[in-house]
């Protein structure tokens, strides 16, 4: 069958050539990309004088040992610093890959056997090759609003159209998604001068900034929808694992029978936001054309940092990393509790909001305020308090917002006590 295309285990054939850019559909494999990793698979007996890697005896590092909290020290002799300082796959590190195949596979259980994986340095470099490699000038792409502005960073730039779906506390609506779809008929989106929407973007998980969370029948009103017109779906999922309420909903990635759904996952909410890791899952075709781009821009994520984290992921195993996930959980639901309770005490009369299901932010609505910009940016700062006003996250930032984001990630409960106070009084001054 042709690259490009995939057949589901529903029979569906998914053309994805459609679906490319031409900037995408262009690239080509790195030859020499190609043959360093081959070299890395050979045996020792391989003479390779065809690569172009440094000589690891050059560096200045020698071996090196990490304490960890709970578990065995990360270690790493001279052989193995060796290979973790050295150009590694495009890819990812095999070992590494490996375990989180395994661990997608258990947590989302994908019916569709040809999704592949690939390391990405974060999940945002992962979201801006994929928006790259899906979006052309023109293109009428379909998100909630308010959104992650550093996805509104990503897709602006391209030329597209950036599409609202209204959503709530939730999440994307779904009624309203196939009210914004109505404009198109189904049966005309492959035709070459179709407009219809072909990407849709969401958080399902926590949204950044809202909070919103998507229950399981949104989930699956919004990829049978998707289906009809046939849509990719961006399931970009940063805060899967800070989910408070057990069981988890079951993620789009576990929905998808045809092969529609790109997901993107990140270590840096759960182990380290310095260490730069994401992951991008989805239909090989879409996965390999990602690859391809790393290949031609970062070459890989580091090798050092893939490494570091493999070790320690095979040293706790699966229960080991949702143990610590636990812990996780616990300390931001307590954060977020007592910023709940702090909003109480101080805002309820000036203010509104919902209690997120999930991640580290709490969206709220100011009462009798129609733009919270000068008063958040301006007035707010003279306080010594610091949020982000609303209108950062919107598709045209230059409307007024009435919300703010307060994350509840690193202040202590005392400063986002003292904070909401401050805010509390700056509220009541602009409401007179």
């Amino acid at each position: 069958m042709d690259a490009s295309k995939m057949q589901s285990p529903t029979g569906k054939t998914m053309n994805y050539a459609r679906f490319l850019t031409a900037v995408s559909a262009a690239r080509k494999p790195s030859p020499i990309r190609i043959l360093t990793e081959l070299q890395q698979r050979s045996p020792p007996s391989l003479i390779s004088l065809a690569g172009g890697s440094p000589n690891p005896d050059t560096f200045p590092f020698l071996s090196a040992s990490i304490q960890v909290k709970n578990g065995p020290p990360v270690t790493f002799d001279e052989t193995s610093m060796k290979r973790a300082l050295q150009y590694s796959a495009s890819n990812g590190i095999p070992e590494l890959v490996k375990w989180m195949k395994d661990l997608q596979r258990s947590l989302h259980n994908t019916p569709n056997p040809q999704t592949d994986m690939c390391v990405t340095t974060g999940s945002q470099e992962g979201l801006c090759k994929v928006f790259e490699m899906l979006v052309n000038p023109g293109d009428n792409v379909l998100l909630d609003a308010p959104t992650y502005s550093g996805t509104l960073a990503t897709l602006q730039p391209l030329g597209c159209n950036l599409v609202n779906v209204s959503s709530d506390e939730h999440g994307m609506i779904p009624e309203a998604l196939k009210e914004v779809l109505s404009r198109w008929c189904p049966s005309e989106v492959h035709k070459p001068d179709s407009r219809a929407p072909r990407v849709l973007y969401t958080i399902p998980n926590g949204g950044n900034p809202t909070g919103a969370s998507m229950s399981e029948q949104r989930k699956r009103d919004v990829y049978q929808l998707a289906r009809q017109y046939d849509m990719l779906i961006i399931e970009d999922d940063p805060y899967y694992f800070l989910q408070f309420d057990k069981p988890w909903a079951p993620t789009f990635l576990s929905m998808d029978v045809d092969g529609r759904v790109i997901r993107t996952d990140s270590f840096s909410k759960i182990l380290s936001s310095g260490l730069r890791l994401g992951f991008v899952t989805g239909p090989k075709p879409l996965v390999d054309r990602v690859v391809l781009h790393i290949q031609a821009s970062t070459m890989h994520t580091s090798s050092f940092t893939q490494l570091m984290v493999s070790q320690l992921l095979h040293n706790w195993g699966e229960q080991g990393f949702l143990q610590h996930i636990e812990g996780v959980i616990e300390f931001y639901r307590k954060q977020r509790d007592a910023m709940i309770s702090s909003a109480d005490k101080w805002l309820k009369d000036v203010a509104e909001w919902h209690a997120p299901k999930a991640g580290m932010f709490l969206w709220i609505k100011l009462k009798g305020i129609a733009d919270t910009q000068q008063l958040i940016q301006e007035k707010a700062l003279e306080k010594e308090v610091l949020l982000v006003p609303g209108g950062v996250f919107m598709i045209d930032s230059s409307e007024p917002c009435p919300y703010v984001r307060a994350a509840f990630s690193l202040s202590t409960p005392e400063q986002m006590d003292e904070a909401f106070r401050r805010l509390s009084l700056l509220i009541k001054e602009a409401q007179s």
